[in-house]
């Protein structure tokens, strides 16, 4: 099992008069055991994920998301180079708006996975999954990079010829073919 994490979603309200309010993603941290003493408004569980009102504030009402491991993997080296060497390397965070009865809120912003690895978050994009981003944590980000520089080799390319380059078939068996 991995680093235990937490995800803070943000419930804001908009001026707009088609929808009053959207999500946002506000933070992604280490879970040392600091939110088991958080005071619960209203809570609910989805899965292994357990999710809190923090309260709320001029900037909207915060759910706190607990239940969260990190794991790397070494076939994900690629994937994690290209977030550390993007100009801002960065949390990837896959989410679902899920319908919660009995609570304030009918539907929530329910973090799934947490991730690191750029070819990872474009796979769930290109499945249709809300994946939204926020900056590293500056110790996850060093140990990232030690994980990347050990593991990650990239893939040595290889020459190939142009199809425009190895020939024509002409036919070398009619010596003489079209020629008189």
């Amino acid at each position: 099992m991995g680093i235990a994490l937490a995800v803070v979603m943000r419930h804001e309200p908009i001026d707009n008069p088609w929808i009053t309010h959207r999500w946002v993603l506000d933070e992604v941290s280490v879970d040392l055991g600091q939110y088991a003493q958080v005071t619960i408004q209203e809570s609910f569980h989805v899965e292994e994920i357990k999710a809190y009102v923090l309260g709320n504030s001029e900037h909207g009402q915060r759910w706190l998301f607990t239940g969260f491991y990190l794991d790397i993997f070494a076939d994900e080296a690629e994937g994690y180079f290209l977030n550390i060497t993007s100009e801002s390397p960065c949390w990837f965070v896959m989410w679902r708006l899920e319908e919660v009865t009995a609570l304030s809120v009918q539907h929530i912003a329910v973090p799934h996975r947490i991730m690191l690895s750029y070819n990872e978050a474009a796979r769930l994009l290109d499945g249709g999954e809300q994946v939204d981003q926020l900056s590293i944590d500056p110790l996850i980000l060093e140990s990232l990079q030690q994980f990347v520089a050990e593991n990650y080799r990239p893939e040595v390319k290889k020459r190939h010829r142009p199809e425009s380059f190895k020939g024509a078939d002409r036919g070398q068996d009619k010596k003489g073919a079209g020629h008189e």
